[in-house]
């Protein structure tokens, strides 16, 4: 079951009523900037900062006239201060408020994911301890390989989830950056020292320098970064959309009572929700593209971008923290078949032992063309006539020269496919 109450929380984020919040925090904490150094008196900021408030549905009225989010905002806002609203915005121009209130809001929204990828990551470093014993088939191109822990899929999700939880919090570092330098961006009408100090009242760093908008490379990197996690996210549903297949089934999304596969078909149990991922993150990425387009804009501003970001900054937020609560929910509650692991392992009559077999004729001093062909002509009859391949290499004569009983023994055993697993855990920090 997802926590709905923190669903609700991200989308009441970018709802309208917590972003005027954020542009009036910013405008509050400019003015009281600009009583630290003097430019507003003590009354006035005392008026601003106890009788500034906001209507959404007044804005909205406003707006239908001004046609300007930003001054229907401002002029609302004075219908409560009063005549102390002459210093709100004062020397400002509209991106300072707007560009670092989406500062805000994208901090508020980069802390709720950096909370669902920590808990994803646990539940993945809980899944790894459970099957770190569990033998299965590796596969390259889709075709087995060789045996190894089904662990390790889980260990190899929980190394990269760490590096998007530490990539994560470098994106919201980005743009947790605000601005108030004017129209142009050249402190004009206010010193930077009014940026500085409304700035640090909000826990945001001034930028080194903007032009009318705080530089879009910043939202592109966050964005980029939600890419990554939901390409991350997208990885993991591949996985277990093909190990649910009917001919594999190693893991199952799980079915609850009631739940319903098909129309037609009473008998499918889908892997609905990691082929969902999958379609929600082709949606990230191309938001994320979108976010990329907009760092190019005209001198020291155009609007180009502002529609965008209406729709993407939203969405990505949003689209992402639901795929992590909901991959979460997966991966605690995903069905393994171990008994079908070892199936699938023995499918190919131990064919998945011909590397180890090539390794040990090379030891024994066999040339590795003349080791290769004398495993692969072995490989071949096993994989046309099903014959096992252990009993098809005790009786080859060319073999049987070389190696003796115990090495046959050695060879044919599945213990070195999980003896350094321990060794993987330690290293990507799920052991000790």
């Amino acid at each position: 079951m997802i926590e709905r109450y923190t669903l609700k929380e991200m989308g009441n984020i970018w709802e309208l009523e917590n972003r005027y919040k954020c542009m009036l925090q910013v405008e509050i904490a400019a003015c009281k900037a600009m009583n630290e150094i003097g430019i507003i008196p003590d009354q006035d900021l005392k008026n601003i900062v106890e009788k500034s408030n906001f209507n959404v549905q007044r804005i909205n009225e406003i707006e239908l006239t001004t046609k300007h989010d930003v001054i229907a905002f401002l002029t609302n806002v004075a219908e409560y201060v009063g005549e102390s609203s002459r210093w709100i915005h004062y020397g400002m121009t509209s991106s300072d408020v707007l560009d670092t209130a989406t500062s805000l809001q994208l901090k508020q929204a980069g802390d709720l994911i950096l909370a669902s990828l920590n808990k994803f990551t646990v539940s993945l470093k809980t899944r790894a301890l459970e099957t770190e014993d569990f033998l299965c088939i590796g596969r390259s191109h889709g075709i087995h390989a060789e045996p190894t822990s089904f662990g390790l899929k889980f260990a190899l999700w929980y190394d990269e989830m760490k590096r998007n939880i530490y990539r994560m919090q470098k994106a919201v570092e980005v743009v947790s950056v605000g601005q108030i330098s004017g129209a142009v961006g050249n402190y004009a009408h206010l010193p930077p020292q009014v940026e500085e100090i409304a700035c640090k009242h909000m826990r945001l760093k001034p930028v080194n320098i903007s032009t009318q908008v705080v530089q879009r490379d910043r939202i592109a990197e966050y964005l980029s970064t939600l890419a990554i996690v939901a390409s991350t996210i997208e990885k993991i549903s591949v996985e277990i959309r093909h190990l649910q297949r009917t001919e594999v089934l190693e893991a199952e999304e799980n079915f609850s009572k009631g739940q319903k596969g098909s129309s037609a078909m009473p008998h499918k149990r889908n892997p609905i929700v990691t082929e969902q991922m999958c379609g929600l993150a082709r949606l990230i990425r191309s938001n994320a593209h979108a976010a990329m387009e907009n760092n190019a804009l005209w001198h020291e501003r155009d609007i180009s971008h502002s529609s965008v970001e209406r729709v993407i900054l939203p969405d990505s937020n949003i689209l992402i923290h639901y795929m992590l609560e909901k991959m979460n929910t997966l991966i605690e509650n995903l069905i393994l078949y171990p008994q079908n692991m070892k199936r699938n392992l023995e499918l190919t009559n131990g064919l998945v032992f011909s590397q180890v077999l090539l390794l040990k004729l090379a030891s024994k001093g066999v040339s590795r063309e003349d080791s290769y062909q004398m495993v692969q002509r072995n490989a071949m009859q096993s994989w046309k006539t099903k014959e096992n391949f252990k009993l098809l290499v005790e009786n080859d004569s060319d073999i049987k020269k070389i190696l003796s009983s115990n090495d046959y023994e050695e060879v044919f055993s599945y213990d070195r496919y999980l003896k350094n697993v321990d060794f993987v855990y330690r290293r990507v920090g799920i052991k000790g």
